[in-house]
């Protein structure tokens, strides 16, 4: 990537704010004017009474219990929750719950997940960063009709890491995913146990997500073909489904699993006020595992469905101190995430250890090919309206984009044009070439803003099959900002 221009882009962006694409630009729910923050989108307004932040406890998503060995079931459903206090919000969810049950399994020990849907509408179960054999991917036209039921096997053949599971149907995974279906599915393996990470209680998942809210308590979600084409940003910003919610921690180290399940919107994360010494996060761990080393940020940029695995020393404050999670790409209430309160002292054996694991960097003399796929709106219509596309054409589940070969590894360039766009990519684990500050490790998701580029190099060495890239942009995957390659 040209990685000037991504560190110039990203120093800026903390101050940007981004106008909608002519004709796409946002009028928003509730009056106000307009308003789009530093990611692709239009603001669409609560014309509920938001609660005052920090004042709804953190929730942890309950561990499944399995129904046999590495064997877990879930029913998707519709149930009613109270996200916003006092007030009832239907949602769409695993089990019946936003954020759904985290699963937890063990590397090389296949798991099973049976899926069954008594939603109104089909859907489909796509785990993000699974090395999944193509049939239980959730290739966006393999549906779960209303009434029927899936079986998921997830081989697991990859390093402990923190994925998440979310609804994959073509057309509708922004509304899906909108409504409730995004959960947590951990992976642990022996080596990150023999790790002395913060464990147990003070091992924490994060799922960060916007929403809207009417009057009454439900979620508002837009016609996306007029006002919205370019994204929905909320301006409830929710954590493990609780609106800015607050936490109390003990003056030791933590471990944040921190998932950006948003539908549109980017986050720039920094601790308020920093810490009197040391960095304000160190970061173990990215989309697909630990990384070699630990790396020190003042602050995180995270876009849509990449996760930051971080350590956060709590004990470098005073008991009593609130420590505000911010969004500095946000304004308004989409400014603050979470807080912190440091409660008491406690015993903490745990430290972030010098070496977290081999890396081996890929290395651009192993590509066998090189690929570029532009990602923009343009090229194709539907209903009279301009889609949102790869390389010029929207998606068609018979359209084959790239045919790599299973064992080689391939060098992709990957272009943004209009507005930013997180690229993600099914199966293949890859490298950034030139990553900048955030993009290190192995990754699934890279963050493009509008204009960049990335260079990435993909290994291919799982499974031959079909699979889908596209835009993480939820509103942009729906309007066929999608395409497939198949490993042979």
């Amino acid at each position: 990537m040209n990685l000037s221009r991504r560190r110039l882009l990203r120093t800026a962006a903390s101050g940007l704010i981004l106008a909608p694409l002519a004709g796409c630009g946002g009028s928003t729910r509730g009056g106000g004017n307009v308003e789009t923050e530093s990611s692709a989108g239009s603001l669409l307004r609560s014309t509920a009474r938001l609660p005052e932040p920090f004042t709804v406890p953190l929730p942890i998503p309950p561990v499944l219990r399995p129904a046999g060995t590495d064997v877990y079931e879930i029913t998707q459903r519709v149930s009613q929750a109270e996200i916003l206090p006092g007030l009832r919000t239907q949602v769409w969810g695993y089990n019946g719950i936003f954020p759904g049950p985290t699963i937890v399994s063990r590397r090389d020990r296949k798991t099973v997940v049976r899926h069954r849907n008594e939603l109104p509408e089909p859907v489909v179960v796509h785990l993000h960063g699974g090395r999944t054999p193509a049939e239980h991917d959730g290739y966006p036209t393999d549906l779960i009709p209303p009434g029927s039921a899936h079986e998921y096997v997830y081989p697991l053949d990859q390093p402990a890491t923190t994925l998440w599971y979310h609804d994959h149907r073509m057309d509708y995974t922004g509304p899906h995913v909108y409504k409730g279906l995004a959960g947590f599915h951990l992976v642990h393996d022996d080596e990150e146990d023999a790790l002395p990470l913060p464990k147990g209680d003070r091992d924490v998942p994060l799922m960060i997500a916007d929403r809207s809210f009417a009057e009454d308590g439900s979620m508002i979600y837009p016609d996306v073909h007029s006002d919205f084409i370019s994204g929905v940003l909320g301006d409830c910003v929710l954590v493990n489904g609780a609106p800015w919610p607050v936490m109390e921690v003990t003056a030791t180290r933590y471990r944040f699993r921190i998932l950006n399940a948003s539908n549109a919107r980017r986050y720039r994360l920094a601790l308020d006020p920093l810490p009197p010494s040391g960095p304000s996060f160190v970061q173990i761990g990215s989309d697909l595992g630990l990384l070699g080393a630990p790396a020190a940020h003042a602050e995180l940029q995270i876009a849509q469905a990449e996760r930051f695995d971080v350590v956060v020393d709590f004990s470098a404050y005073p008991i009593g101190q609130a420590v505000t999670l911010t969004n500095r790409l946000g304004q308004g209430g989409t400014a603050n995430v979470m807080r912190f309160v440091v409660a008491r002292k406690a015993p903490d054996d745990s430290r972030i250890p010098a070496k977290l694991t081999d890396f081996r960097p890929l290395s651009p003399s192993e590509a066998v090919v090189e690929r570029t796929f532009t990602f923009q709106r343009g090229g194709a219509e539907r209903h009279a309206t301009s889609l949102w596309t790869v390389n010029g054409r929207a998606f068609s589940p018979d359209h084959i984009a790239a045919t790599p070969r299973l064992g080689t590894v391939e060098r992709w360039k990957l272009r943004a044009q209009n507005v930013a766009h997180p690229i993600h990519i099914h199966l293949a684990p890859f490298q950034v070439l030139d990553p900048g500050p955030y993009a290190t490790g192995w990754k699934d998701t890279v963050d493009l803003a509008s204009g960049d580029q990335a260079e990435v190099l993909l290994r291919f060495d799982s499974y031959r099959g079909k699979y889908v890239f596209h835009c993480h942009n939820l509103e942009h995957e729906d309007m066929m900002m999608m395409a497939n390659f198949r490993i042979i």
